[in-house]
């Protein structure tokens, strides 16, 4: 029977010594060739092509304000970080970056189209189609009467669709919505393109929807009745139950109607 003997202690020191000089030097040569890639300037981003439909925003100024911030080269630029810096570019609402070998990115580009103003008329804020507010220099906004929405912090989703709600139901009276607010308390507030205010209520949208289109199917009805035409219209109220109050432009105060409306004089 053969018995193998354990190796001296000398010889397992040896053996453990070279082993680690092996992983030393292989780890030397992985970063001298690490240092290579990362200094070899044939590995350099040599061109960044940017696609999409660019309204904003042109791929010469785009590449030049990007291109200081992409670290790396070809094989080592963090394409998230690349994605990211496009993205801070104003107008800029998405970006996709990717490899194109040899040594260019390909960006694929999508702006914000404003659809109306966002906040207050001092601000910079303004609201895309998919009802996200963005900051960008309203100069450049080339969308002639665009409204402006007004509500709380995370709101302007809702108020973009009560605005595509709203607007067409006071087309038939030839007026326009040019603001509309959420408040904090969740009633609704329009003012036209006439400077009128109406004060819509709370609710759900269509309980909403449906108390101004009893407001418009009726407001010229109710106008004749006083001598008015609807431009005569100062004010509405519709947050009263089973009628509306109004403001016309020389009627004195009088009481509710038959049909619940009741006509009042700007004080």
């Amino acid at each position: 029977m053969t018995q193998t003997l354990p190796a001296p202690l000398d010889v397992k020191l040896m053996n453990l010594t070279a082993s680690v000089l092996f992983v030393g030097c292989a780890l030397a040569v992985l970063a001298a060739g690490v240092g290579w890639v990362l200094r070899y300037p044939g590995f350099a981003i040599a061109r960044i092509v940017v696609q999409g439909e660019l309204v904003h925003n042109n791929a010469v100024t785009l590449r030049a304000n990007v291109a200081p911030h992409l670290v790396g080269n070809f094989f080592t630029v963090d394409l998230r970080a690349a994605r990211e810096a496009f993205e801070q570019v104003p107008w800029v609402r998405r970006a996709q970056v990717r490899r194109v070998y040899p040594g260019s990115l390909r960006v694929e580009l999508q702006e914000h189209d404003a659809v109306a103003y966002w906040g207050p008329d001092t601000g910079s804020a303004l609201v895309n189609s998919q009802g996200e507010v963005f900051e960008a220099n309203v100069g450049d906004v080339e969308q002639e009467g665009l409204p402006r929405l007004q509500g709380p912090t995370g709101s302007s989703a809702e108020v973009l669709q009560m605005y595509g709600l709203l607007e067409p139901v006071f087309k038939p009276l030839g007026l326009d919505v040019e603001e509309l607010q959420l408040t904090g308390r969740g009633g609704w507030r329009a003012t036209l393109d006439s400077e009128v205010v109406v004060e819509l209520g709370g609710g759900t949208p269509q309980e909403v929807v449906q108390r101004t289109q009893r407001f418009v199917r009726t407001l010229t009805q109710v106008a004749a009745q006083y001598g008015r035409r609807v431009d005569a219209l100062e004010s509405a109220d519709l947050r009263h139950a089973g009628g509306y109050a109004l403001r016309l432009r020389g009627v004195t105060t009088v009481t509710a109607d038959a049909t619940g409306v009741t006509a009042v004089r700007k004080r």
